[in-house]
């Protein structure tokens, strides 16, 4: 009796096996499928998901932008447009975004993030405290300080942010 029960345990497996392999060419095909859509909707590779409404109405605010917003500040100008994006949708775009490099984030004076399309490459930003102005500036000092403390600290692969805040002269 206990061959007979290992031999269906053997038959169990091979349909287990079946079965995840079944899984694995519907993965492939959904996953071919989001590929097609990235490939056709072009903005949206940054989810491999379908460009929606809702993160297209986050993407139009975000072009518009030239200074840092958090999350409801976003959150509020959707509305103010009579749009019905949720808020959580609205974190989970940015946070896509940030995650992809397509947005930098700084965390303000109050602790929450505020996010901006920005341009390529490394830079710093000199942002208002009053305003939100924002100013991208590249500091060749700092990233020679940077390499030079990681050198003499024997760090590697070292990277950094840096945001200066301050007053601006309208503000």
């Amino acid at each position: 009796m206990t061959p007979a029960k290992h031999d269906t345990a053997k038959h169990d497996t091979a349909k287990h096996d079946t079965a995840k392999h079944d899984t694995a060419k519907h993965d492939t095909a959904k996953h071919d499928t989001a590929k097609h859509d990235t490939a056709r909707l072009g903005s949206d590779d940054v989810t491999q998901r379908r460009q929606t409404r809702q993160r297209r109405a986050v993407d139009d605010v975000l072009a518009e932008l030239a200074e840092f917003r958090t999350a409801q500040q976003i959150h509020d100008e959707l509305r103010s447009r009579g749009g019905t994006v949720g808020l959580t949708t609205v974190y989970r775009r940015l946070q896509a975004l940030t995650e992809a490099g397509q947005l930098d984030a700084i965390r303000v004076g109050d602790g929450e993030t505020a996010y901006r399309r920005c341009s390529d490459g490394h830079h710093h930003h000199l942002v208002c405290r009053v305003c939100g102005r924002t100013v991208e500036v590249s500091g060749p000092a700092v990233e020679k300080w940077a390499d030079a403390v990681a050198q003499q600290n024997e760090f590697r692969e070292v990277s950094h942010d840096l945001e200066i805040f301050g007053t601006c002269q309208s503000c």
